[in-house]
């Protein structure tokens, strides 16, 4: 019988949970991260450069209200809340061990009582319309549609001002996310660019 499989943008996870320790260093913010992965979460065995790139370049400013969407074990939101602590921020997935870990990460990390680490497919659960930003590492993989929901969806939960900010290979996906955000947001500017990989965004207005 063919073995079932999944993968890190469904909510259920096959196989056993065994936390593996991860520990990177984020030259811009001059931060390390000691945290967990796990398998079944996105990237499980090292942070990925779309995800360094929007950590390291990404526009945050003191006090902001932020949104991780698609957080996986959490290192966007939790080494911008180690860099910058009078951020508040959410972090949410679909992935159900993403949430486990992620809060484990928090916790251990003693992030929980200015971070929310919480189960949602998008924009589902998400409840809050005045975020300043909202940090998007699309998961190309789960396909064109749940990237574009991210993408859209984004522009009900930011403050008017506030900034959507996503992440990709600029000729694998990025230059078709720069369109929409332009469509989408009637503006789009390249906020920083490395090994291939682009941090585009966009102001609601």
């Amino acid at each position: 019988m063919k073995q079932e499989t999944t993968h890190y943008y469904t909510e259920k996870q096959q196989g056993s949970y065994a936390p593996i320790p991860l520990k990177f260093y984020l030259k811009k913010r001059k931060i390390e991260v000691s945290i967990f992965s796990a398998p079944g979460i996105f990237s499980s065995k090292k942070l990925d450069k779309g995800s360094a790139l929007l950590i390291n370049e990404s526009k945050i400013e003191k006090d902001w209200k932020v949104l991780d969407m698609g957080c996986g074990y959490g290192a966007v939101g939790i080494s911008l809340a180690l860099y910058e602590p009078s951020l508040i921020i959410d972090l949410c997935d679909v992935n159900e061990r993403a949430i486990e870990v992620t809060t484990k990460n928090v916790k251990e990390k003693s992030l929980t009582s200015r971070t929310n680490v919480y189960y949602s497919n998008t924009y589902q659960n998400v409840k809050l319309l005045d975020y300043d930003t909202i940090l998007i590492n699309p998961p190309q993989t789960a396909g064109k549609k749940v990237c574009e929901e991210m993408i859209i969806g984004a522009k009900k939960h930011l403050r008017r001002g506030g900034l959507v900010q996503v992440v990709a290979r600029h000729q694998k996906g990025g230059k078709a996310f720069e369109k929409l955000l332009n469509e989408t947001y009637g503006n789009v500017e390249t906020v920083a660019k490395k090994s291939g990989f682009r941090i585009y965004a966009s102001k609601k207005k």
